[in-house]
């Protein structure tokens, strides 16, 4: 039998979740309409790679314990500008198979109202609303199912304490090779940036012409072609537009797409020159082809041999492709 092994005290109470913007996948719920039932809340953006290498517990969860009185409820808080628009949402949800409740939080409503801080954030509420656990971040997955166990138990579940789920996570959803990682997560927008090594730096909020350094160090990186760096995003001005990065992890993944909707964007990477061969990521083939089809994390780089420093390139074939951030595994 398997028992929580930390003492659940009482943290808060669930709020109204009135401040949501609109529900996905349910009617709106409200605090008064989860009386009785234990619920988990998932705070989450769909870009985020840290709550991607969560949600194969999270959909396991959901799953194994609905009928035991579990609602699981992910409340989408966007990071970015376009993670605002419904649409974008709703494809990310049918690609993930995400089927529990989903509370839009556009305006940061229910952030606020949880006093919530990060992606990803989990909150572990009883049958009298009371919030009596929290994960902050990746990890701890057997401790939180645990904690769900004990509160389904609590609430007279019955079989609730048992083997634990096993999940078969795949593409970005893998966890991370946490002692080969030696880059971190890199925004592009001019106002979060780190390492760009373009000769003559950054251009703000205009067309430049950039370029390519003699060499780059680990973690830095560089354009060559016509772009614009924005506060938040770069945008690409012309066809064979490039952007480079030294990097140092199994995985590379890149938060992009095209600035129009319907619009498609082939692109080809490389790795220190030559195709990825077996190094390919999910999104993109043996010979580093892929299309940029929707505003979404593409992972392209899952190295299968000893990890290096490797230096990275994608070229994109047409112009209006927007990229936000370096995302690593």
């Amino acid at each position: 039998m398997t028992k929580a092994v930390v003492q659940l005290l009482t943290e808060g109470t669930l709020p109204a979740l009135t401040g949501a913007t609109k529900w996905l996948n349910s009617p709106p719920l409200t605090a008064a309409d989860l009386d009785g039932k234990v619920v988990l809340v998932n705070f989450w953006t769909y870009t985020c790679i840290n709550w991607l290498r969560t949600l194969p517990y999270v959909r396991a969860w959901a799953e194994k314990y609905r009928e035991k009185g579990l609602v699981v409820i992910g409340i989408h808080t966007p990071e970015f500008e376009f993670e605002h628009d419904i649409q974008n949402v709703r494809l990310a949800l049918e690609s993930m198979g995400i089927v529990h409740p989903i509370a839009i939080d556009n305006d940061y409503a229910l952030w606020e109202a949880f006093d919530n801080r990060c992606w990803p954030s989990m909150y572990f509420i009883d049958a009298q609303g009371r919030i009596r656990h929290h994960q902050f971040g990746e990890g701890e997955y057997e401790l939180s199912e645990q904690v769900i166990q004990q509160l389904l138990a609590e609430n007279g579940a019955q079989g609730v304490h048992g083997e634990l789920v096993t999940v078969q996570p795949v593409g970005p959803e893998v966890p991370a090779d946490w002692k080969s990682l030696a880059s971190p997560e890199t925004y592009l927008g001019y106002d979060r940036t780190s390492d760009f090594a373009s000769p003559g730096g950054i251009q703000q909020g205009r067309n430049g012409i950039y370029e390519d350094p003699y060499a780059l160090s680990l973690n830095q990186w560089s354009l060559a072609g016509d772009w614009t760096i924005g506060a938040e995003a770069i945008t690409s001005n012309f066809e064979k537009d490039r952007i480079t990065y030294h990097f140092h992890a199994r995985d590379l993944n890149l938060v992009m797409g095209p600035m129009k909707p319907g619009v498609a964007i082939p692109f080809r990477v490389h790795v220190d020159n030559q195709p990825p061969g077996k190094s390919h990521g999910s999104d993109i083939d043996e010979q580093g082809r892929g299309i940029a089809t929707d505003q979404r994390l593409y992972q392209l780089i899952r190295q299968r041999n000893h990890i290096k420093d490797h230096q990275f390139d994608i070229e994109f074939q047409n112009p209006g492709i927007e990229a936000l951030a370096f995302t690593f595994g």
